[in-house]
């Protein structure tokens, strides 16, 4: 059977990249469609800030005229500039079990990488490493995927060893009871607030962009020694703020501040994929309305993911060393009056042994692993 490899081109192309996954996870109760409009904004070059700073091409897999696998391949500048390390990327892999397709679709991503002066390729990546659904989900299929997570067949690991990927790093994901705390933990939290001139405050809506900025620039700071960590530019935090707008909840998004100083920052976002699972990937007509009413309704959603924490460097390793825990215990305070029952907390990297500890601490359980691979081009 032939294969053929074709670049996205039209806005044909484009919806069939889109909804080629349908196909694979057909049978996959734990498979949750991302929303389509949602994926159309991302790969509008005018409209992503991807596109400021890097490149990318959409390959198409087709065996006998039927879309049976894509990828993404993509460079950035600002890693390259930072690292220095000639390295490419692949995301948005998708494949029957067939290792002849994943290999012509990884043949594709190369040869647009080697003209770019590329000398190795790593991922996946979509497009970015903190971007949505890094990585190939190698244990922890019993259960869905969380918000920006990813979730993919148990043979996707073995196809891209077999045509010579190898692991670079993998990234952890923990599960947690909401309320479910220690009393040492409570403790350590309780020590930590009465730490003079610290308060907390939610992210103020009247106010958003400039709090998600905040937010963002603090996380550039506390994560910039971090494996892969590129910061995220102006027009991305810009961009970030946009899209998490529509689904914050701003009792869940707050600051820890030390004398009306930002000293840190936790984010949980609500799990949506408990939202849209049954919108087959449709807003519209009616789908908008189901998850707008899902999302604002109190109890509606009975998970999160705390996705992004960050604390400055000045107040790490003092009196304030526990503030990590005050802030996961609000965390867990404030969920359980949204009504949570659970959550997700992660990812992070697997040697970030102080952050896996900490989390474990908190009564985290690690429950899924995603893994990044590398080949030389």
């Amino acid at each position: 059977m032939t294969i053929t490899i074709i670049p996205v081109e039209s806005r044909q192309d484009l919806q069939r990249f889109i909804r080629l996954p349908y196909s694979i996870y057909a049978n996959d109760p734990h498979w949750v469609a991302p929303l389509e409009f949602e994926r159309k904004q991302f790969f509008d070059r005018k409209k992503n800030p991807f596109f400021h700073h890097g490149d990318a091409e959409l390959f198409l897999a087709l065996k006998n005229g039927k879309p049976v696998g894509r990828i993404s391949a993509q460079m950035h500048k600002t890693h390259l500039e930072r690292f220095q390390d000639a390295a490419g990327f692949f995301g948005f892999f998708e494949s029957i079990d067939d290792a002849e397709v994943a290999e012509a679709l990884v043949n594709a991503a190369e040869g647009w990488l080697k003209k770019k002066g590329l000398q190795k390729i790593r991922g996946p990546f979509n497009f970015l490493m903190y971007d949505n659904e890094t990585g190939i989900l190698i244990d922890g299929f019993e259960t869905p995927p969380y918000i920006m997570m990813n979730h993919n067949p148990l043979y996707y690991a073995s196809l891209l060893e077999k045509i010579g990927f190898a692991k670079v790093k993998d990234l952890y994901s923990f599960s947690y009871k909401v309320g479910e705390l220690s009393e040492q933990v409570l403790q350590l939290a309780e020590a930590t607030a009465a730490y003079p001139g610290l308060t907390l405050r939610s992210v103020n809506m009247k106010n958003f962009d400039e709090d998600i900025r905040l937010m963002l620039q603090i996380f550039n700071e506390a994560w910039e020694k971090n494996w892969g960590f590129v910061p995220a530019t102006e027009d991305e935090m810009k961009y970030i703020a946009k899209m998490l707008k529509p689904i914050i909840d701003p009792s869940m998004a707050f600051f820890a501040l030390v004398n009306g100083e930002p000293a840190a920052f936790s984010i949980a976002l609500p799990n949506i994929n408990e939202a849209i699972k049954d919108l087959n990937g449709k807003l519209f007509p009616f789908g908008f309305l189901k998850l707008l009413w899902r999302i604002k309704k109190r109890g509606g959603i009975k998970s999160a993911r705390l996705c992004l924490m960050g604390i400055r460097k000045p107040y790490r390793g003092s009196a304030l060393g526990a503030l990590s825990v005050l802030m996961n215990v609000e965390s867990h305070r404030r969920g359980l009056k949204r009504g949570l029952t659970s959550g997700e907390c992660g990812w992070t990297l697997e040697d970030n042994d102080r952050i896996n500890k900490g989390i474990e601490f908190m009564g985290g359980k690690r429950y899924k692993t995603y893994r990044i691979y590398e080949k030389s081009i």
